[in-house]
């Protein structure tokens, strides 16, 4: 059977990195998504989407985001399987056995509400573990396949969410490869869908992250992917489909020079979809206040039609130290000259990164207004 694997939607997701501008936009394309993934669906015709934990952000999200994902869910074709994961888990206050949920899922979509074995179509089944709670003490998936018997008539899949032990961090909840290996091996499911690594990741043959259809940080390696899988007893083939539109890049340069800059501007030229990527630099080097003003005024166009371009001020160490006559070629004089001498007398100060941005705005302006 052919099924489309995905998880970690992460509805309502804020990304309060970003400015006033690019977020309903950002917000947006986690809706538009699901409709991706319907198109997906439909046109490799699979069985069902199976989504793998953190549908929501969170249990606690505006009427808003329930009701535009109900909107997208209802253009997919095929049954939709939702598994609460750590952000949106069954506990009291559950997004799930909210009034605005119950009142407005569509029909086709259905939550894997407690686990073990759930029939999903004929001839499959899905073996789910839910969360209840944001801190479970054991391996849910584990314990969903604890009473599950081996069958030869169904194809069953496994839909976990959590870290597999020894992939990311440790922690009570992680899930045992080895003991998910077993039981795949002996029957008692044909392949297992795993959600809370945001990056697509083949843990084995049989076991697979989709990942997040959205980029949701800059530190994952391949994000924006669904998995289309073709599963039986005897075989398995998985084939990771870009749904995703955003883009996160972390971009290191090192700017000693002129050529330097022009080459960092040219890099971010080049970048496609510039209003739905965000950027962040880490940059290094020594550059003269001439050509520190040069990046600041590149960075501010920029910054105009990135959704967000960064300067990770953690990850950078760059100099700006004066070239010999670089004022004085602007004709500087009275309280610009003192200010000049003075900014440059703390460059080797505490305040150097206050002292170094006042430098180059003051050539900046000091540049236009001689022009």
């Amino acid at each position: 059977m052919r099924f489309i694997a995905t998880a970690d939607w992460q509805l309502g997701m804020t990304a309060h990195y970003l400015g006033d501008e690019a977020r309903p936009r950002f917000a947006q394309a986690r809706i538009d998504a699901i409709r991706s993934i319907g198109r997906v669906a439909a046109d490799r015709g699979a069985e069902l989407v199976l989504v793998c934990g953190d549908v929501f952000e969170s249990n606690q999200l505006d009427r808003v985001v329930v009701a535009r994902a109900f909107d997208a869910l209802r253009e997919v074709t095929v049954p939709v399987w939702l598994l609460p994961g750590n952000h949106d888990p069954l506990d009291a206050s559950s997004i799930y056995r909210s009034k605005e949920f119950l009142e407005g899922c569509p029909e086709h979509v259905h939550v894997l509400d407690r686990p073990g074995v759930h029939l999903a179509g004929e001839g499959v089944e899905i073996v789910a573990a839910p969360w209840y709670s944001k801190a479970p003490l054991s391996d849910l998936v584990a314990d969903a396949l604890a009473d599950v018997e081996p069958a030869t008539d169904v194809v069953r899949i496994v839909a976990g969410h959590g870290t597999v032990l020894g992939i990311d961090r440790d922690d009570p909840a992680g899930i045992s490869g080895p003991a998910l290996e077993a039981a795949i091996a002996a029957g008692r499911a044909q392949f297992a869908v795993l959600g809370d690594r945001h990056s697509t990741t083949e843990v084995s043959g049989r076991i697979w992250y989709p990942g997040a259809p959205e980029v949701t940080s800059r530190r994952e390696h391949d994000p924006g992917n669904v998995l289309v899988v073709d599963v039986d007893h005897q075989q398995v083939a998985v084939e990771s489909v870009r749904v995703g539109t955003w883009t996160y890049a972390h971009h290191q340069a090192e700017l000693t020079s002129e050529a330097d800059v022009d080459e960092l501007e040219r890099w971010l030229s080049g970048l496609p979809a510039k209003d739905r990527t965000a950027v962040w630099l880490s940059l290094t080097g020594a550059l003269t206040v001439g050509e520190k003003a040069r990046l600041d005024t590149i960075l501010d166009t920029s910054r105009d039609l990135f959704a967000l371009i960064d300067l990770w001020e953690r990850h950078s160490d760059l100099v700006v130290t004066p070239a010999e006559g670089e004022f004085g070629d602007l004709g500087l004089t009275g309280f610009a000259r003192d200010a000049v001498e003075e900014l440059t007398g703390r460059l080797a100060g505490d305040d150097a990164q206050a002292a170094r941005d006042a430098l180059g705005l003051l050539y900046r302006f000091s540049r236009d207004g001689a022009a």
